[in-house]
């Protein structure tokens, strides 16, 4: 037998108690677990709640989004819209920003007329000037409408936007105008309104030479200070004012030589920073420290750089350069450690390291027409676009900016003071290409009188041997851009057209035409042998490019 079985015959008494024992234990639990079935239950029930609850908020604030709140409508951006003024002039100088905030890009332009848009009926008398005076404009880059305008001096001289304000502790933007002869004022791109103005302190010979240079905050109120240098008596002056209240800093400092326009803030490897201009057949510079101690009388906040310093003459304020040629264009661009400097000569075309000012690489050139502008030909690597020659005998160069390897090149005639040329990121990380020419060959004698027509060809590395001519114009010029209005939606071109001459009134046109819009009727340029492709299989492929703002 077992021992359980014969312990219980031996001790019988025993046993029962074990099993009353055993009874009273499994009593005991099932009473505590009829206590805690309750408790558990309400925490199910809880859970139940919360669960259900939480569902029917969020399907709440779904419908509330989908169904009642009305979702912002999206702005409509045409493909092409036209804004004219019959009798007026207008000014080389085109800029964009997103003003009323629908982020599509607008554009501001200045033109000079008796009144304003009949949207807005002002007059030169509104703000003290007389007929005709220079008025300031913003259009809206969807449609076209007027967004606001007002007059702001009898002439403009020079203009700078993009320039950042602080107001009420809130970031803003400003265009600054130079009147002549009066005001100095700043505009505020979203709304119009005049934020400063002071009188201008110029005398009526002085000669601005642009363009007006933002430098690092000299008054500590938080916002970039500006910079005008003016050509007064044979020698340059500059002077200093304070961005956000456009106060004069100091006095005029004088540079002791004389100069021409095309200045350029210059950082070096140091951190100083150096005004570059051209001057008397060579290159000229100041330190911002040095003129900021002669408007003054003080130490600045900024610094020296002892190599620059050396490279400077004390009298002159001439560059120790080995640069041959009378300095036409000066450009800051990128640089394997920093901003280098790109110097166009009368003779040639050279990049100069920005600490050194040693040449990396030097372009022999006959006459380059205008400032060249910067692209992408290979995926992410910088190329300079380069205009050279005159007339039948204009040639587009692309040379790669590191190097100065030559990428592309085409002889692309053109009439004297013809558009500049533009550039475009594309998704690939290339860039499209905008330049103007000649819409066919044309006689001497149409060249002399301005009656053929300026032609836009479009160029896109991955079809080197194709141009593709998206429009004719045969109005005068003033102005041209190439803008992405919308990220990565649509690319379009603006242009300003005008009198050719600021003397006689006539008709003002800013004109937006899209990009993609233009293709499908544009002509095929085939440059030589190499393209088997047709001309409708050309149009697709350009047709299919996407752009991608600037990094």
């Amino acid at each position: 037998m077992d021992n359980k079985d014969l312990e219980a015959e031996i001790h019988p008494l025993k046993n029962e108690d074990r099993k009353s024992q055993e009874n009273l234990e499994n009593q005991s639990k099932n009473e505590d677990n009829l206590k805690s079935m309750p408790l558990q239950s309400r925490l199910s029930r809880c859970r139940t709640v919360a669960f259900f609850l939480s569902l029917f908020i969020c399907l709440f604030v779904v419908f509330v989004v989908l169904f009642i709140i009305p979702c912002p409508d999206r702005p409509v951006s045409q493909g092409m819209w036209r804004v004219d003024y019959n009798a007026a002039v207008t000014y080389d100088f085109l800029a964009m920003e997103d003003v009323n905030r629908d982020r599509i890009q607008d554009i501001l332009f200045l033109y000079k007329d008796t009144n304003s848009s009949n949207t807005f009926n002002r007059s030169c008398a509104d703000e003290g000037f007389s007929s005709p005076c220079a008025f300031v404009a913003a259009v809206s880059g969807a449609n076209g409408s007027m967004l606001w305008e007002k007059p702001v001096a009898q002439d403009v001289v020079l203009v700078e936007c993009a320039v950042p304000q602080l107001r009420d502790s809130e970031a803003s933007s400003a265009c600054v105008l130079v009147g002549s002869p009066s005001p100095f004022l700043a505009v505020d791109v979203f709304t119009g309104e005049t934020l400063w103005s002071r009188p201008s302190s110029f005398s009526r010979n002085a000669s601005i030479l642009s363009p007006l240079l933002q430098v690092p905050d000299v008054d500590g109120d938080g916002a970039p200070d500006l910079l005008i240098l003016i050509q007064e008596e044979k020698e340059v002056n500059g002077h200093i004012y304070s961005g956000s209240t456009g106060h004069q800093i100091g006095h005029r400092g004088s540079l002791g030589v004389a100069g021409e326009s095309g200045s350029l803030l210059h950082v070096t490897r140091t951190g100083a920073h150096y005004v570059l201009f051209p001057c008397e057949g060579s290159l000229c510079g100041c330190s911002v420290e040095g003129l900021y101690e002669t408007v003054t009388g003080r130490d600045g906040p900024f610094k020296k750089d002892p190599h620059w310093e050396n490279m400077l003459n004390a009298t002159t304020h001439r560059m120790h350069l080995h640069s041959s040629g009378v300095v036409r264009y000066l450009m800051s661009v990128p640089g394997k450690a920093g901003k280098d400097v790109l110097l166009v000569s009368s003779e040639a075309c050279e990049l100069l390291d920005g600490q050194e000012l040693v040449p990396r690489w030097t372009l022999r050139t006959s006459q380059v027409l205008r400032k060249p502008i910067l692209g992408h030909y290979r995926p992410d690597a910088l190329a300079v676009v380069i205009e050279n020659g005159t007339g039948m005998d204009r040639q587009i160069l692309l040379l790669d900016l590191s190097s100065g390897a030559m990428l592309w090149t085409h002889t692309l005639p053109s009439l004297p003071g013809g558009p500049p040329s533009a550039s475009l990121p594309t998704a690939d990380h290339r860039s499209a290409f905008f330049f103007w020419g000649l819409h066919e060959m044309v006689s001497t004698n149409e060249m002399e009188t301005g009656a053929a027509q300026h032609s836009l060809y479009m160029f896109h590395p991955t079809l080197p041997r194709v141009l593709l001519e998206l429009a004719n114009v045969s109005a005068n010029v003033i102005a041209f851009d190439v803008v992405l209005f919308e990220p990565s939606r649509h690319a379009a071109y603006v242009l300003l057209t005008g009198p050719v001459s600021s003397d006689v009134p006539g008709l003002v046109s800013v004109t937006k035409h899209k990009v993609q819009d233009l293709v499908p009727g544009s002509r095929v340029v085939r440059l030589g042998e190499g393209s088997s492709d047709s001309d409708q299989a050309i149009r697709d492929r350009f047709t299919q490019l996407r752009y991608r703002s600037e990094a």
